[in-house]
């Protein structure tokens, strides 16, 4: 299927094509202003001979304003410049017979590109590549990388969607760090936003204005999917992100804010099944991921293969919650639904999901998801922390700062080898304590607009801390987040060691098994006890016995399975100790 939207080299010369509905004229401009055509359902095009790879452009729009590309390849000078036209074929890929690898094998680092590394680059992600590998990791994760105003973001405010930010290189030094992932057997995946755009630099509600709808999700204006070329733009970008870089996967951004309406078939299911057609026409294994507030199980499926209108997995926040408020003490917010997080714990163990259709204090007081027991473990994507749960704190800390050694490196043990998918943050796996504070780059009334935000949401936290909690606009706030490659402390190397034990274990005994797994029971008791089994694909059963409090706990041990981590449980159990058997 020829891509619909943007500029596209031909034989000849250069196609363009823009979708400007709402446009009475549309000029391209390059060297001298050439008059597109209009064609039918608000499409205007033009074909430039002797045109190639490398030529700047932008649209005029009813002699008004000019703008780019909103499916820009690149923009060189930011959101506002020139798109540029880009040879995605011309890119020379080494790893030609890497198709992936399955979803079973997965264990995922969330990072962004920016704070990484000190240069902050696509190119200076390669040269940590190998330390990935030797971790246990095999799969890398990238944070939004779609186009935002300014040199410094989360991404989440993208408003080009087809354009890497040029903050970070260009899009051939993407393509090699893709293609350097893929060398050492490292799946590549990335986080795309299809719930709206950023603030800064978009320009679709001036010529397209049928792209959104009269509702607002929490960050602007909703799109609107049941038009037909707004659904076509965001497959395409999907598609695009998996064909031209050769991700292995996508996460899709807070999907309960995508915009469904009744008898409409979902844009998330036309996405599934587009990416399942990719994946069968060239052998690939591509996996799709949720980030879902609702719970709901019936959007996943982790064992559909190829995706054919369901989802690999979805990023468990109730696993997350459970474990801060256990670590922490915390219950503002969305913690304070988590009132048992012990018991909590144990049903996210035994089925996936703690709101399974129970009513939420934090949603509304209305009841929140769907029952998740039937579907295979590997369907959840569980993690102690990511940027969300970092950066959303008024001073961005990390749980290193909250918790202590002996409580997260027993949720290691619990998370690193359970039969879900584990995910860690960038700097997690040795215990990084580089704080990731929320910063943008934006200018004028908008950053004033942040600055004044930030501080009615986190009036307590400047009335506590002053000056202590970081500006978003100040550069210093980025430079804080970058991690610290160089002067890791002996403490820090022990922790390293610590998950990388664990995942070699993980890779040896749970990934082989994890194909057909199914949920089984857990308990959890007021003296910190919790107990957990699974059946797995080869019908070995997986258990796990652990003390999660500051007592020994009394345990009567039943033999059952070989450990593989932990030793023998006797009849005591240390504060804060993990077991994991395999047997029949």
């Amino acid at each position: 299927m020829r891509p619909s939207f943007g500029a596209k080299p031909t034989k000849d010369g250069v196609s363009f094509r823009l979708w400007a509905p709402g446009a009475r004229r549309v000029d391209l401009l390059l060297e001298r202003r050439h008059a597109m055509q209009r064609r039918q359902d608000g499409w205007y095009v033009a074909e430039i001979a002797g045109l190639s790879a490398g030529s700047e452009y932008k649209f005029r729009i009813d002699d008004e304003i000019d703008v780019p590309d909103p499916a820009s390849a690149f923009q060189g000078e930011d959101v506002f410049g020139p798109s540029e036209v880009i040879d995605h074929d011309a890119f020379v890929w080494q790893a030609r017979d890497w198709r992936g690898r399955p979803w079973e094998e997965t264990v995922l680092i969330e990072t962004h590109v920016g704070t990484f590394t000190p240069q902050g680059t696509y190119r200076a992600m390669i040269d940590k590549l190998d330390h990935l590998v030797e971790t246990g990791i095999t799969a890398l994760e990238l944070m939004p990388l779609a186009d935002f105003a300014g040199r410094r973001g989360w991404g989440y405010d993208g408003v080009l969607w087809y354009a890497p930010d040029s903050a970070y290189g260009r899009p051939e030094d993407l393509k090699a760090l893709i293609d350097e992932a893929h060398r050492r057997g490292l799946m590549v995946f990335l986080d795309v936003v299809y719930n709206h755009f950023g603030p800064e630099g978009n320009y679709l509600g001036r010529y397209a204005p049928t792209f959104f709808t009269d509702a607002h999700t929490p960050w602007g204006s909703a799109i609107d999917y049941r038009v037909s070329q707004v659904r076509a733009f965001a497959v395409e970008n999907a598609l695009s992100w998996l064909t031209d870089y050769r991700f292995d996967g996508l996460r899709l951004d807070a999907a309960n804010h995508i915009m469904a309406f009744p008898g409409e078939q979902s844009m998330l299911q036309d996405l599934s099944v587009a990416a399942g057609e990719l994946a069968k026409a060239t052998g690939r294994h591509i996996h799709l991921v949720l980030e879902n507030g609702d719970n709901r199980a019936s959007l996943l499926d982790a064992a559909q293969e190829p995706p054919n209108g369901k989802y690999r997995g979805q990023w468990n926040d109730d696993y997350h919650h459970v474990w801060h408020v256990m670590l922490t003490g915390e219950h503002s917010g969305y913690y304070g639904d988590y009132q048992t997080p012990r018991m909590d714990l144990a049903r996210a163990l035994a089925s996936g999901f703690v709101y399974q259709g129970e009513i939420s204090e934090f949603w509304g007081k209305k009841p929140r998801g769907e029952p998740s027991g039937e579907l295979p473990p590997s369907t959840f994507v569980n993690f102690l922390q990511n940027h969300d749960q970092i950066g959303n704190r008024p001073l961005g800390d990390r749980l290193e700062s909250l918790a202590s050694p002996k409580q997260i490196e027993a949720a290691l043990a619990v998370t690193l080898l359970a039969p879900m998918v584990p995910m860690l943050f960038q700097g997690e796996e040795w215990g990084s304590k580089a704080p990731f504070p929320f910063f943008c780059d934006f200018q004028g009334e908008l950053a004033d607009a942040v600055r004044k935000g930030r501080k009615q949401e986190y009036a307590w936290a400047y009335e506590k801390y002053g000056d202590e909690v970081p500006d978003p606009l100040d550069p210093a706030t980025l430079q804080s987040a970058v991690l610290d490659w160089i002067s890791r402390t002996p403490e820090e190397d022990e922790r390293l060691t610590l998950v990388r034990e664990l995942l070699a274990l993980r890779r040896k005994e749970i990934m082989p098994r994890l194909k057909g797994a199914k949920f089984g029971d857990a308990e959890a008791g007021d003296t910190g006890l919790l107990t957990a089994h699974w059946r797995m694909g080869d019908g070995a059963t997986l258990r796990l016995i652990a003390n999660l409090s500051d007592d020994d706990v009394a345990y009567s041990d039943s033999d059952a399975g070989t450990p593989i981590w932990g030793g023998k449980a006797g009849e005591r159990l240390p504060p804060w100790s993990v077991v994991w058997r395999l047997g029949g």
